[in-house]
């Protein structure tokens, strides 16, 4: 499905990604971690179509996308949940949603979707007629999901997702987002909860100071020195590691 091969992002004449490659198949969960300031958000937004490349190609289906304005990335069927939700605060949670659904594919299917979100999150139904800035940070993250579930994506883009949100909504945020893989929308995913994105991917990837460092099971990436010293730590050799879990203690 995506394919992204030696890519390269500068901000003027620093770069912020070198040679970074990686793939996606339809329905599947993959994650990208890799501490502060690795070129994650850089990454994300690139693969959306918001940063253009410097070098490299992204490609969905054979086809090469790199040089194509954000819309096309949408109408090829990726969407972006980005950090920081950003919402329209004044305007109503439905009108929020609706957004998602501009293109004419969509469109043509908002009941259908409207209804899926209000599944997926049933304290969005409750909700609907809100202004979005009166939410909760859960709930907002909750509309961010949704708005980009409108659209009707075969690959959705979440931006540190949990980022800000209280344990227990974090795990309600990953719980939605495995359901929305298991029917059949491949997830990427950037965290920095660490032990949570590990968990639900199917695979994994190592950002960092620009560059993929290791990737693929989740239990060898993050058996990995580099993640160990950056988020741990430590340096020794993960005991009782199962499943990309760290052992307990």
């Amino acid at each position: 499905m995506l394919d992204v091969r030696n890519l390269r992002v500068d901000y003027g004449a620093a770069p912020a990604l070198w040679d970074v490659s990686l793939t996606i198949a339809a329905g599947e969960l993959v994650c990208v971690v890799g501490p502060n300031g690795a070129g994650k958000t850089t990454l994300i937004n690139a693969i959306a179509g918001l940063h253009r490349a410097n070098r490299g190609t992204i490609a969905m289906d054979g086809r090469d996308m790199t040089a194509l304005p954000p819309h096309r990335f949408c109408d090829a069927g990726v969407a972006l949940v980005p950090e920081g939700r950003r919402l329209f605060t004044r305007m109503s949670v439905r009108d929020n949603l609706d957004i998602g659904c501009h293109r004419t594919a969509a469109r043509s299917a908002r009941d259908a979707s409207l209804e899926r979100v209000c599944a997926l999150f049933p304290a969005v139904r409750e909700k609907l007629d809100a202004p979005a800035g009166a939410l909760s940070g859960g709930q907002q993250q909750m509309v961010a999901i949704g708005r980009a579930l409108m659209a009707r994506p075969r690959l959705l883009l979440l931006d540190e997702p949990s980022l800000g949100l209280s344990p227990i909504m974090v795990q309600t945020m990953f719980g939605a987002i495995r359901d929305v893989n298991v029917a059949g929308t491949a997830v990427l995913l950037v965290e920095q909860n660490v032990v949570m994105a590990l968990e639900h991917a199917r695979r994994a990837y190592l950002l960092e100071e620009g560059r993929i460092v290791a990737d693929g099971p989740p239990a060898a990436v993050f058996a990995h020195p580099d993640l160990r010293r950056a988020y741990l730590g430590l340096a020794g050799p993960l005991i009782g590691n199962a499943g990309g879990r760290p052992a307990e203690g």
